[in-house]
């Protein structure tokens, strides 16, 4: 059995070509500290504001990849994404938040943190400057990673976490279909533009090197969550 989800081909080699820029980003310190409760909740509520705003971006984001689509299946999860991040996503956020005393329009209207900016332009950059393909590698570790994180931690969060509600939205089948789906269009969608044996494509590398560099600003968010305790 392999050690995560089976969404995608291309993920998957993505994922292995990344090296220990993964395991920085999917086991990291502010994501165990979600599974076994230790998490500072004050570091949890920063890092849920700044998501909110990522989120803004991050659905952008997705509208370029309805822009870049060529397919009628691409442009469906593509325009079907950007609704489950602006209507469903970015609700949990909102509702968890306001449990804290935080409402909706301060999360709106939150500054942006230079490692927040910075990841989400690189993602708006590549699929600017690019097609879809290359707005797709920069894309997927968040989907799928949140995807192959939630699902790690559904099975091995210990009980009474204070964080199973946000382990839950990503455990979830509803967020763990939205993957499959995903990652499906994912291995069709570079196949039609790199041909079926990806890994001989003269443009795989720099798509891993996309992959890598994003998986890289997901750890650096995290960074960023652990400092809002300080």
């Amino acid at each position: 059995m392999a050690d995560h989800p089976d969404y995608s081909r291309a993920y998957t080699l993505w994922r292995q070509a990344s090296g220990e820029a993964w395991d920085l980003y999917a086991r990291h310190a502010f994501v165990e500290g979600l599974k076994d409760g230790s998490l500072p909740k004050k570091a949890f509520l920063h890092y849920l504001v700044q998501d909110y705003v990522f989120l803004i971006h991050f659905s952008r984001a997705w509208a370029l990849a309805v822009v870049k689509a060529d397919s009628l299946e691409e442009l469906k999860i593509a325009s079907g994404t950007v609704n489950a991040l602006v209507n469903f996503e970015m609700n949990l956020h909102v509702g968890i938040c306001a449990e804290h005393g935080i409402s909706e329009e301060q999360l709106f209207a939150a500054k942006e943190e230079f490692a927040n900016l910075a990841y989400t332009r690189y993602v708006l950059d590549a699929g600017q400057h690019g097609d879809l393909a290359d707005l797709l590698a920069a894309l997927m570790p968040c989907v799928l990673g949140y995807g192959e994180i939630g699902e790690r931690l559904g099975r091995e969060a210990i009980e009474g976490t204070p964080y199973q509600p946000w382990i839950d939205t990503y455990a979830g089948e509803e967020f763990q279909a939205v993957c499959r789906d995903v990652g499906a269009m994912l291995d069709r969608a570079i196949a039609a533009r790199l041909g079926e044996d990806f890994e001989a494509s003269p443009r795989w590398d720099k798509l891993c090197e996309r992959f890598t560099m994003a998986t890289k600003l997901e750890a650096g968010f995290w960074d960023m969550g652990l400092a809002g305790a300080d």
